[in-house]
């Protein structure tokens, strides 16, 4: 069941990828294109960032759209948890803030609330800048490399070249 649900998960961020490679944007668009729904994705939007994207394809003539939609596909309701976790921990870091116990008495529930929040925010910023910044290098290079493969005709049909960079 569950290996079943990687592999449908796995297939349609590949197909997504896939078409935002095909696309006839340059490879620092698509890069950048999915660079932002990264970002965008990783924060705690509650789903309005989905919006924000749909707008930022329909004004930007840029922006590819199958790379924008990779990128929601590739931060999905099942890995944004590890996302948040790993914000608060890197908030907690970066503020030298212990972790929360159950019997804090020297503090309130608003404090204790502020603290939580401060963290998971200044933690989710850096967090979603970071897997922002390495996704665009990651996907503009892969553009890059399936264009160079699917010009050289030597090498076979496109689709096994797409392939061959996701089997690597």
């Amino acid at each position: 069941m569950i290996r079943d649900r990687l592999s449908r998960y796995r297939e349609r961020v590949r197909r997504e990828l896939t078409t935002a490679l095909r696309e006839e944007h340059t490879p620092h668009e698509v890069g950048l294109s999915f660079a932002i729904g990264i970002f965008v994705t990783a924060m705690p939007t509650g789903g309005l960032g989905i919006g924000l994207l749909a707008g930022l394809a329909a004004w930007w003539s840029w922006v590819s759209k199958p790379a924008i939609i990779a990128s929601i596909a590739v931060l999905n309701p099942l890995v944004k948890p590890a996302v948040y976790v790993g914000s608060y921990q890197v908030g907690g870091l970066i503020f030298g803030e212990r972790p929360l116990r159950s019997s804090t008495t020297d503090t309130s529930l608003l404090e204790t609330a502020g603290i939580v929040v401060r963290q998971l925010l200044v933690g989710n910023l850096l967090i979603a800048a970071a897997l922002s910044a390495s996704s665009y290098v990651v996907v503009a290079r892969l553009t890059r490399l399936h264009r160079e493969r699917t010009d050289d005709p030597a090498d076979g049909s496109p689709a096994s070249a797409v392939l061959g960079l996701f089997r690597r």
